[in-house]
């Protein structure tokens, strides 16, 4: 086994010291490959599904540099040629014919040659429809028949194809025998083929293989492996990922491991939020290292002992799972995140005093809640003006009683407030009990239909000017009425309880009566809001008009 002994070697060489715990799945993978392959291979991984992309590709690389001819018992293998796909930039089966054909012929579009397709050098168009991909499957096959080859298609994200491309699924799993071409067509999805698979048992039963969750141990020595990358490319001589460093980032991201994989355990993803909080874990670090070589210039970095080590972890590691719940949904990025929560007052290592920087930086003991708070509102008042609306509108559904709406958006109530001046209110006799705020009790509920209510009520008497309805909507409210039930206001309140401003309180599947939701946001925010688009929130509250 000439041949299979060097693809092992080659393999062990180059992906296997990549993809630490990988060992077992890519000389599976690779066995097949250059054997018997199946026609269909179906890969479920539901935990690490963009670091076992990383792991295919890098083997059908490798197996793809081979040369078969250079080994004298297996002269006559077949070459590997491979396309990788996504379904999700892939939406259309055009697209998905021609990035096919181009990546197995290695075909590079150029503007100079007017971005044409791979196409043989023939007029035949190959992605009309399946037929004409058969026929450019063949056509390539034949052009790369000597000394022959193998085609291997892999297919990223296989569960949108369900969807956007469900008419190529049961050709796709039988595409070699279609085209009667030596092809392995290969599905990678985090769900199982069940729910992907088509009735009526139209496609083939594929060669099924599971990739188990990374351990302990796989998932450090990935996020240690990142970590010398970063090391191997930065030149400063102080910085969170110098060598002298790499004892302390493993200390830091066995803790994070510990905190953080009962939510995940890809390592990518660990990786993503240790990149959030391991320059804030290790600042006071090269703090007290740039003080002691203002002193002595050749003072070396110190990772700091065992005491120093367990009071920075114990400052940070209350901040893992805050970092988790934003990073994890991709709410905002990792330096965005770090920026925004600076460390208030981490413990200094070796009992040294932290910088006058972060002293300075840090004298509020809200700075993170302060700074998380600004950065909230800067991303709320940019979003769209009904965005903005359908919030402040939401805010007094939520805090005003539904009884309220007549006294407070009637006719009578806008010509009350449009009033200069008044008698003098006579003040009804007060309860003995207090009475704690709404605002203080949290946010109720209330339904779609009261929402649009009070929303088409701020729309006519706050944003009639920006508004030029034509003779037609003569008659009060009817332009307000009419823009309500455009598909951009319900738009912009899925997308608001997609981003929780709203809340949403009753069940998708419910479908007697109206929805209902919760305002997200908080008093300081609505009243900012309401400030920027002039309207006068306090007198729309019943509070405090009563």
């Amino acid at each position: 086994m000439e041949y299979l002994q060097h693809v092992d070697d080659v393999l062990v060489r180059q992906t296997c010291s990549n993809f630490p715990g990988h060992d077992v799945f890519i000389s599976h993978i690779a066995t097949l490959l250059t054997t018997c392959p199946p026609a269909f291979i179906y890969i479920h991984d539901p935990h690490t599904v963009h670091g076992t992309a990383q792991v295919l590709r890098s083997v059908l690389s490798t197996l793809s540099a081979f040369d078969p001819s250079e080994f004298t018992q297996y002269r006559d293998a077949p070459r590997v040629t491979f396309a990788q796909l996504d379904a999700i930039s892939c939406f259309v089966p055009r697209l998905f014919y021609d990035s096919a054909l181009n990546q197995l012929a290695k075909w590079n579009p150029t503007w100079i040659d007017g971005c044409e397709n791979w196409t043989n050098g023939s007029s035949m168009r190959f992605n009309d429809s399946f037929d004409g991909f058969i026929h450019g499957i063949q056509a390539l096959e034949e052009q790369l028949r000597e000394p022959g080859v193998r085609m291997v298609l892999l297919v990223d994200h296989a569960e949108r194809m369900k969807d956007a491309l469900h008419d190529l699924v049961v050709p796709l799993t039988r595409l070699a025998e279609l085209s009667r071409v030596d092809v392995t067509t290969i599905f990678l999805s985090e769900v199982v083929w069940e729910e992907i698979k088509p009735a009526k048992g139209a496609a083939v039963d594929p060669y099924r293989m599971s990739v188990s969750a990374p351990g302990k141990e796989t998932a450090i020595l990935k996020m240690l492996s990142n970590f010398s990358a970063a090391a191997s490319v930065s030149s400063e001589e102080a910085n969170p990922y110098h060598p002298s460093l790499s004892s302390l980032y493993e200390f830091f991201i066995t803790t994070l491991y510990d905190t953080c994989a009962l939510f995940t355990k890809d390592p990518d993803e660990l990786a993503y939020i240790a990149a959030a909080r391991w320059p804030g874990f290790v600042q006071p670090v090269l703090d007290a290292y740039s003080t002691k070589r203002a002193e002595d210039p050749d003072t070396e970095l110190d990772t700091t002992g065992f005491e120093s080590r367990v009071r920075l972890m114990t400052h940070f590691k209350s901040t893992f799972v805050a970092a988790l719940e934003e990073l994890l949904p991709r709410l905002t990025n990792a330096s965005a995140w770090a920026e925004a929560h600076v460390p208030q007052s981490a413990a200094p290592a070796n009992g040294e005093s932290s910088s006058p920087r972060k002293r300075i930086r840090n004298t509020s003991a809200n700075g993170d809640d302060e700074a998380s708070n600004k950065d909230e509102a800067r991303a709320v008042c940019a979003l769209p003006e009904m965005s903005r609306f359908v919030l402040v509108a939401a805010y007094i559904a939520s805090t005003n009683p539904p009884k309220s709406d007549l006294r407070m958006f009637g006719r009578e109530a806008e010509r009350r407030r449009k009033r200069k001046g008044g008698g003098a209110r006579k003040n009804p006799v007060r309860s003995t009990q207090a009475r704690v705020p709404q605002r203080l009790m949290g946010p109720t509920s209330f339904p779609l239909d009261r929402l649009l209510a009070i929303l088409g009520f701020l729309l006519d008497s706050y944003n009639l000017d920006a508004r030029n309805p034509g003779p037609e909507f003569s008659p009060p409210g009817s332009y307000t009425e009419l823009e309500l039930g455009r598909v951009h206001v319900y738009g912009a309140i899925a997308e608001l309880a997609k981003m929780h401003l709203l809340q949403r309180t009753s069940p998708p599947d419910k479908i007697d009566g109206p929805p209902t939701f919760k305002c997200g946001i908080s008093h300081d925010l609505a009243l900012t809001l309401a400030r920027d688009m002039h309207i006068p929130l306090l007198e729309l509250l019943y509070e405090t008009q009563n």
